[in-house]
């Protein structure tokens, strides 16, 4: 967060109207037209108007993403089952080991359905950047 010296000098900034001027050979001040304005990120920043970076999607390729499926979701969950268990066995010492098997099991439950539509999101916003329509599994007529 700025200081309050700062937050002062940057109001007075935008309070004063700065124009960009010349001296022409009769030594009348010309003002400066905008695509002569000598432009730089401090000035653009001063203006509200930020330079954007060129996209970098374009020039990458579109890494690909496989449909959805609850087989690579039930691997997964695989995996992270005992991981769980291990988090609930440093942060729970009181219960015993049932106890943190049976929560270990609610929440990889819990897990499985989530991690499912995550992938789905996933898959959708991959065929959307490719250009291709996500598939319906229902039509409305």
């Amino acid at each position: 967060m700025p200081t309050r010296k700062q937050r002062r000098r940057r109001q007075k900034e935008l309070r004063h109207d700065y124009e960009f001027v010349y001296v022409d050979e009769e030594g009348h001040e010309v003002g400066v037209e905008d695509e002569q304005k000598p432009a730089t990120k401090r000035d653009a920043r001063r203006n509200g108007k930020r330079d954007k970076a060129p996209a970098r999607s374009a020039s990458r390729t579109v890494r690909k993403i496989d449909p959805p499926s609850w087989k690579r979701v039930l691997r997964r969950a695989a995996i992270f089952a005992p991981l769980i268990f291990l988090a609930f066995g440093v942060l729970d010492h009181r219960r015993d080991v049932g106890g943190k098997l049976l929560l270990t099991l609610v929440y990889t439950a819990l897990f499985v359905p989530f991690m499912y539509l995550m992938d789905r999101a996933m898959y959708r916003a991959y065929l959307r950047r490719t250009g291709n329509a996500p598939q319906r599994s229902f039509r409305r007529r």
